[in-house]
């Protein structure tokens, strides 16, 4: 894909977060760069039909209110972005 890219801000359970961190420590990598390595890859490999993904949204438990949560975290600027993990 061609550089530049759009800023995007994401809020980790703390699970997935300390998931993040140890990983990032264990490879020397830092947070935000493994993070976008790890976003990236997941959306090279999932099917781009919409319809997928509302499907494995439907089958998270808790999915839809985290994401409100998170619409409601961002709209509050309580977010950090990935380059400052």
């Amino acid at each position: 894909m061609a550089g530049g890219g759009n800023r995007l801000r994401v809020t980790l359970d703390l699970e997935y977060a300390a998931k993040l961190a140890s990983l990032a420590e264990r490879t020397r990598v830092p947070k935000g760069a493994l993070a976008r390595l790890l976003l990236s890859q997941a959306i090279d490999k999932a099917d781009v039909d919409p319809t997928d993904a509302v499907r494995i949204l439907d089958g998270t438990s808790g999915a839809f209110d985290r994401a409100q949560l998170g619409l409601v975290q961002a709209r509050a600027r309580e977010t950090t972005v990935l380059d400052e993990l």
